[in-house]
Formats: structure tokens, C-alpha cells, sequence
């Protein structure tokens, strides 16, 4: 299973080949490479598989992605909970 993640563009570095930028994923940011995506901009959201932004993503969408996103952590947290008192 392959599994991409929207991300907030917060710096685009300019005259890097291929295209550079950083990226923040609820907080932790990552150097990505935006070569991918046509006139991608700061503040915008894209899509990120292994490094790789791989296309635009509007911000509503981006939220209701994060959002699932953590709720999954909780129930994964919640079902460790419940393993260890048994």
C-alpha cells in the first residue's frame, strides 16, 4: 500500500535543480522536491509520496485528509490502550 500526504508549501527554493522546497506536515517540515508539480506556490498544498510532491491539492480537501489522518492515530492509540489491559 502506498500511502501520499498533503502537505502546506512554506518555502520554494529557486534555482534548484530539480526544484526544491520545504514543506510542513502538521508541524514537521521536509525538503521535497516540487519538480513535479506545475506553478506550485507558498501556502499552497500538494500531495507527497516519498519526497515527491506529485500534484496540487486545495486546502478544504487538505484538511479533511489531516483530519481523517488523525483520527486514525487516535483509534490506533485507543486499540493499543486496549491491549495492554488485558
Amino acid at each position: 500500500m502506498c500511502l501520499a500526504i498533503p502537505g502546506k508549501v512554506l518555502e520554494i527554493k529557486k534555482g534548484t535543480t530539480p526544484l526544491m522546497g520545504i514543506v510542513s506536515f502538521g508541524g514537521i517540515q521536509k525538503e521535497i522536491c516540487l519538480d513535479w508539480v506545475d506553478d506550485v506556490k507558498v501556502d499552497e498544498y500538494v500531495i507527497v509520496h516519498v519526497g515527491f510532491a506529485l500534484s496540487k491539492m486545495d486546502e478544504k480537501e487538505a484538511m479533511i485528509t489531516l483530519n481523517m489522518i488523525e483520527e486514525m492515530e487516535k483509534l490506533g492509540d485507543e486499540s493499543k490502550q486496549l491491549g495492554k489491559e488485558e
